[in-house]
């Protein structure tokens, strides 16, 4: 770790592509991991909360406390997408156990953070649905607004959605949330599927995964192979959780653009849908473009960095 390493919180639903990010930022030197806050997106809150602790405990990290949050969305019934991520969210991949209890009431622990840090100084990389990010912007809006950045995957801009014709899954999972977000004028970064669709693996890309001799390594070889498993063809589903922590440690890799954004909030299949340019609120800052060749070399190179 660095002195100018990227201090921050994950808020995450564990999840295949979750794993492999938190796995990455926790090997990565650019970040500081303060915790990890669980959400209720993939699968439900107590496997995503026994998830992360099951992801830090195979990184031996048990420093790093894991809170629970929002076990369901704002005021609308959440998806269940054990069919992509298997029944216990990790693609059937073995993981220890949580080496230490979680704790509970992510919204007051995130906000007591913030305040316990200088303003600015601490990022939210959001992996899963808005929830939490909204019951904090709802409950303690102040400490919500010592933020430096969050970094969130989700949404589609030109592209169609992977749960709707036009939504995807993290923002149609809580849109209610979504839209508390994106109209509170934080200092927002939207990594959508336009971007995360250009970042797959191949099966030499695992091949080469494993070679590094990592135990994150290995692990996130793993899991990606049970993305292969579910999926058609010769790459991997989308890498898409990695590609917050790809942006947050080298924004060069990618292209961005600031976009007004409301959300679909009807109840339609196109709930969740992003509406770009048709808000009257602040700009987000959407990432568009990615060097999807250099961002899985990174992603790869910190993967294999050895603990210790």
């Amino acid at each position: 770790m660095t002195d100018a390493a990227i201090r921050a919180v994950i808020d995450t639903d564990p999840g295949i592509d979750d794993a492999v990010a938190i796995l990455y930022a926790l090997a990565s030197p650019a970040f500081d991991i303060v915790g990890l806050t669980t959400v209720a997106g993939n699968i439900g809150i107590e496997t995503t909360t026994r998830n992360a602790g099951r992801i830090l405990a195979l990184a031996a990290r048990s420093d790093i406390p894991v809170v629970a949050g929002a076990s369901a969305p704002l005021s609308r019934t959440g998806f269940d997408s054990a069919e992509i991520h298997g029944d216990d969210g990790l693609g059937g991949v073995g993981f220890p156990e949580p080496l230490v209890p979680a704790r509970g009431d992510a919204v007051t622990w995130l906000a007591e953070q913030l305040e316990a840090a200088p303003i600015g100084t601490l990022d939210i990389l959001a992996l899963g649905p808005l929830t939490n990010i909204a019951l904090l912007l709802r409950d303690r809006p102040s400490a919500a607004r010592r933020i430096r950045r969050l970094i969130v995957m989700g949404g589609a801009i030109h592209e169609p959605g992977n749960v709707g014709p036009r939504s995807e899954f993290n923002i149609a999972a809580d849109p209610e949330a979504a839209e508390l977000v994106f109209s509170a004028g934080l200092p927002t970064v939207l990594i959508p599927l336009d971007v995360t669709r250009k970042v797959r693996a191949d099966r030499g890309y695992l091949d080469a995964l494993r070679a590094r001799d990592t135990a994150a390594a290995a692990a996130s070889a793993n899991l990606i192979e049970a993305y292969f498993q579910s999926a058609s063809g010769g790459e991997s589903r989308p890498l898409h959780d990695p590609c917050v922590m790809l942006f947050a440690e080298n924004p060069a890799l990618f292209s961005t653009e600031d976009i007004r954004i409301a959300v679909d909030t009807g109840v339609g299949s196109d709930a969740g849908a992003l509406l770009a340019g048709e808000s009257g609120g602040p700009a987000v800052s959407v990432a568009l473009g990615v060097d999807a060749p250099a961002a899985l070399e990174l992603l790869a190179a910190r993967l294999g960095v050895s603990a210790g």
